[in-house]
């Protein structure tokens, strides 16, 4: 047979090249999806995003009035995993946000833009503050141009 001498020699069909006893692999080389990707793994601030944003609901307990303290949770597989309490007072069209808390594996989620953009959705007109001076929370008020207010002042016709 002329030209098969340039062929390697391989036990293996479809001419795969024989390795030694003291072949190793490299563990760069594992197959699809390169080095660091490992498979069915589904963490991340695109997962997080996607999960916030299609998982979790924004539910308003039932028996809240305006001028209550009222509060948003949100919602994940029957768990509550975060929640925004704030008071409405419907005659002033103000709001003050007083607390924001999520549970640390939706932080970065874009879950706290979510559900203020819920609530100025919800309740259109109404101008919005928060009394909140932590980081976490200042951040997100700043982004979402929320402005702060002294801690203990009320709204303007109940300090009369």
């Amino acid at each position: 047979m002329q030209g098969s001498h340039a062929q390697p020699q391989t036990d293996m069909p479809h001419g795969a090249p024989l390795r030694g006893p003291d072949a190793v692999e490299h563990p760069a080389h594992h197959g699809g999806g390169g080095r660091h990707r490992l498979i069915g793994h589904r963490k991340g601030d695109w997962h997080r995003r996607v999960l916030a944003y299609s998982e979790v609901e924004l539910v308003h307990p039932d028996g809240q009035g305006a001028g209550d303290a009222q509060s948003l949770l949100l919602v994940h597989v029957r768990k509550v995993v975060g929640h925004v309490d704030f008071r409405l007072c419907a005659s002033c069209a103000e709001a003050v946000i007083t607390e924001v808390l999520i549970e640390k594996q939706f932080h970065r989620s874009g879950l706290g833009t979510r559900a203020l953009s819920h609530l100025r959705a919800r309740y259109p007109g109404v101008v919005w503050r928060t009394t909140l001076d932590r980081r976490g929370t200042r951040d997100l008020m700043r982004r979402m141009r929320v402005p702060r207010q002294a801690e203990n002042s009320r709204c303007s016709h109940a300090n009369g």
